[in-house]
């Protein structure tokens, strides 16, 4: 049960132009925002810096997705989880691609780019966290450091959602509760106390 309760969207006006951008986006409003609405301030700087990390820049908006997958996983958000998986799926990630994530350095599904994005991410995602020079010497190999910056900027987003999440005890949305369940559950995942 969540800690604080979500915001009614047609209690803050103020946001239904960031509500239904967001709405646009994702089919849904996350709870995570309503929360977040509680503190105007706060849910409108979220929205203005989450918008451009997830869908502006040169990285594929649905390696994006798997990366804050991938961090999520690793830290253990099943809220996020469910979010990210969905939204791959959104952004034209083969299921079958978004269940071979959780094994993604020996599956032939992913490039050598991929992986090594994935890997930052996973690592990125431990607490503490476990990267290496190791790690972003084999990102550099495929990526700018303009787009190591952009990767970055998805693992460090996703390390705000998955603390916000897991602390708030966030309500999972029916929708990407509904995709994890379906697409995830053979990998462990399931709705608790993380979604």
């Amino acid at each position: 049960m969540t800690h604080i309760t979500p915001k009614a969207p047609d209690s803050i006006p103020e946001l239904a132009p960031v509500l239904k951008m967001v709405e646009a986006a994702m089919g849904f409003v996350p709870n995570s925002m309503l929360t977040m609405a509680h503190w105007p301030e706060l849910m409108t700087s979220f929205s203005a810096f989450a918008g451009p990390v997830l869908n502006s820049g040169s990285i594929d908006p649905g390696l994006k997705q798997l990366i804050a997958f991938v961090v999520s996983n690793a830290a253990g958000c099943r809220y996020c989880q469910a979010h990210t998986s969905h939204s791959a799926q959104n952004r034209g990630v083969s299921p079958e691609k978004i269940e071979a994530a959780f094994e993604f350095r020996t599956s032939d599904l992913f490039t050598q780019a991929e992986k090594a994005a994935l890997d930052v991410a996973l690592h990125a995602g431990m607490v503490p966290n476990a990267v290496e020079a190791a790690h972003m010497e084999k990102l550099s190999e495929f990526y700018s450091e303009r787009e190591i910056v952009e990767i970055v900027a998805v693992i460090s987003l996703f390390g705000f959602l998955n603390r916000w999440n897991d602390t708030m005890a966030s309500t999972l949305e029916e929708t990407p509760k509904s995709f994890a369940a379906n697409k995830l559950a053979g990998h462990g995942w399931q709705a608790g106390k993380h979604g």
